[in-house]
């Protein structure tokens, strides 16, 4: 009991726990222009930058390119970024206690999201890291 309570007490924070190694490419790039800029291909997604300082983040999934450009026999060459990815995305603070972050995963149907500070993308964090980074360090491991 008394290890539960000091559990709960302990706060795990996003920053503590997301990939800051993250590849972010433009919208007007094509899809075969993304892939290959990848930088890091364990990523399962790309952050697509902001064109202008009144704009927002956009995401584009790796899953997102397989229904909708493998699976309809697109040609990656000639489908660009903006026609695939989602945008708006939902980001999440650098301080948000995970617990909060699973919860908004959860009831927005989410498994990624931008973490941005100061209008910035600083990393990406996943309900895999939540969990697989999160729990562990609350466990003590």
């Amino acid at each position: 009991m008394d290890k539960e309570r000091v559990i709960d007490k302990e706060v795990i924070r996003v920053k503590d726990v997301m990939k800051t190694h993250f590849d972010l490419v433009d919208g007007l790039a094509t899809i075969s222009e993304a892939l290959a800029e990848m930088d890091h291909e364990s990523n399962k997604s790309l952050v697509v930058n902001k064109r202008h300082d009144d704009d927002e983040f956009g995401m584009l999934l790796i899953s997102d390119i397989a229904r909708k450009v493998l699976a309809k026999n697109r040609s990656p060459q000639r489908v660009n970024v903006y026609e695939v990815m989602s945008k708006p995305v939902i980001t999440v603070d650098p301080d948000m206690n995970i617990r909060y972050c699973a919860q908004l995963f959860e009831r927005f149907h989410l498994s990624r999201a931008p973490v941005v500070e100061n209008k910035r993308v600083i990393g990406i964090i996943s309900f895999t890291d939540m969990v697989l980074k999160g729990m562990c360090q609350s466990d003590g491991k």
